[in-house]
């Protein structure tokens, strides 16, 4: 007798708000219901769930759970639609559907059958489950990169921050945010209270919302008196490889930046009179010269900013001050790779400096290597002494008091060598020495192509390294009070060589500081290159 199916239809759905529009929980039902009667299959229990599928942590699943696991239970069915409706999460999914075989129930998507006594339909079954997960992945990457996109233009996501009001224009294609009264002005006064340090900003709080005025928490409040947009900025948080950064934002701002500027150093108990304040940012990568400019003149160091334009963002380094001073950032930036290749060499020199590194490593080499064979005949020398002493106490040839005698005065001696051969031993020469030394020289032989082709972060590393004090532009050259010593040297050959070879002196702009202090490494090299 041919005993008739008897199966427990779960029905799950994705989300609260479909739970409670009902519309997925009946089409399911629907389609559950007509395949059991195509099948003759007979229905026992209807489970609606409205719980996440990334784990099994659903109340009415842990219900089915129970009573499948009773004796008297008659159900060997499991039916749903489709296996996203079952599991999201595959290792969930096996030992889940493992469990259910075990106890006689055997789960099944009647959308996307699958025999799974079949080793081959475990990698479909896998398909099924991870099929939705990428999909929503893919999804939220797409929202993720449109609103990072959005905000790069200047525009303020979400809901609008207290003083603004969030509207959309005439066409609902674009949205932005606008001053809402009398909140903006509520803030501009909370701005402008902060900056005179009389009260703490809680106690101005407090106070306004006394006055009956409309006010944060304590918690919003002090992430909005925290926060740029209030200055006219966007701020693009980091993501991978691009540094974090503010962009000028589309909406009217309610307070200047340099009142923004102060508040947030009177906030960080580090207030600076003596100068205009600035954000502390990354550069943007546009700007990898900002911060190490000084203002030709007033002397002050020029910042960076971006412009919006018709068409796209113009980028200029300026100063703050009231002397107007401005300069397009790319021709900057240009003149900045010109001035590099200034300190690049040929590989003639190059070669030359190879020789003389490592001749010097060489000899420093060998004299850590003789340092360090005296120190260990030392040593050895009064090891000895201490076993002779040692052997005759054995053999009664001395007493014990005479042994102590001998071995306080050696050992403090036998110490004091095994740390000096231990200090030795950390001046070890370098391994690898030849290869490091072609891959540096090489980096500084194309030092322009190398900073071209780098990060912002490299870039600025770059500069901080070669440059210890401020840059000066003028919109036609650099010049600079101080060089890295090994740029002053190879500066100095260069100069020399091309004076050699073409018989005029070549005007560079760093000639200022080409004063070199008179070390003996630095003659030896200066004096090989022209040599050569």
């Amino acid at each position: 007798m041919h005993l008739m199916k008897i199966a427990d239809l779960y029905i799950r759905v994705s989300t609260d708000e479909q739970a409670d529009k009902g519309y997925s929980q009946r089409d399911q039902e629907e389609r559950l219901r007509r395949y059991c009667e195509l099948h003759q299959i007979a229905i026992g229990q209807v489970i609606f769930e409205d719980h996440s599928a990334k784990n099994f942590n659903r109340p009415e699943w842990i219900k089915l759970l129970s009573r499948i696991k009773q004796r008297g239970n008659k159900t060997n069915l499991i039916l749903f639609t489709k296996w996203d409706r079952f599991s999201r999460n595959a290792g969930d999914a096996y030992q889940m559907i493992s469990m259910l075989t075990k106890s006689g129930v055997e789960p099944q998507a009647i959308e996307q059958p699958l025999d799974l006594s079949i080793p081959e339909n475990k990698m479909m079954l896998a398909i099924y489950l991870a099929a939705p997960e990428v999909e929503n992945d893919r999804r939220a990457l797409n929202v993720f990169y449109g609103m990072r996109r959005a905000k790069k233009e200047g525009r303020v996501m979400g809901i609008a921050p207290f003083g603004y009001i969030n509207r959309i224009s005439e066409d609902g294609k674009q949205k932005f945010i606008v001053p809402k009264e009398p909140e903006a002005s509520t803030m501009k006064y909370v701005f402008n209270e902060i900056v005179k340090q009389i009260e703490a900003p809680e106690v101005i709080r407090k106070r306004i919302l006394k006055s009956g005025k409309k006010m944060l928490s304590p918690q919003a409040f002090h992430v909005a008196i925290r926060n740029p947009v209030y200055c006219g900025k966007v701020f693009i948080g980091q993501y991978k490889d691009e540094p974090p950064h503010f962009v000028k934002g589309l909406h009217e701002p309610i307070i200047d930046e340099a009142l923004f500027n102060e508040v947030q150093d009177t906030l960080d108990g580090n207030r600076r009179a003596s100068r205009p304040p600035v954000i502390k940012l990354t550069s943007h990568e546009k700007l990898p010269l900002r911060g190490f400019l000084l203002c030709p003149k007033c002397g002050a160091k020029l910042t960076g900013s971006g412009s919006k334009g018709r068409k796209e963002i113009y980028f200029y380094y300026h100063c703050n001050s009231r002397c107007g001073v401005r300069f397009i950032a790319d021709n900057a930036n240009k003149l900045f790779l010109e001035e590099l290749r200034q300190y690049e060499f040929n590989a003639p020199v190059q070669k030359i400096i190879r020789q003389v590194v490592l001749n010097a490593h060489k000899q420093i080499a060998g004299n850590i290597n003789d340092s360090k064979k005296q120190i260990a005949d030392e040593l050895d020398g009064l090891n000895q002494k201490l076993s002779i002493a040692r052997n005759k106490l054995l053999s009664e040839a001395i007493d014990d008091e005479d042994y102590q005698v001998i071995k306080s005065e050696l050992k403090p001696k036998i110490e004091q060598l095994e740390q000096r051969l231990q200090q030795a031993g950390r001046g070890k020469a370098v391994t690898g020495l030849e290869t490091r030394l072609d891959r540096a020289l090489s980096a500084v032989s194309s030092i322009s192509w190398f900073y071209n082709s780098s990060s912002i972060e490299t870039k600025r590393s770059i500069i901080g390294s070669m440059f210890p004090e401020n840059l000066v532009f003028d919109g036609k050259e650099y010049r600079t009070t101080r060089l890295n010593t090994i740029l002053k040297c190879i500066l100095i050959t260069n100069n020399q060589l091309n004076h050699k070879k073409n018989r005029n002196h070549l005007n560079f702009s760093g000639d200022s500081c080409l004063v070199v202090p008179t070390r003996i490494e630095q003659r030896l090299m200066t004096r090989s290159c022209i040599a050569f």
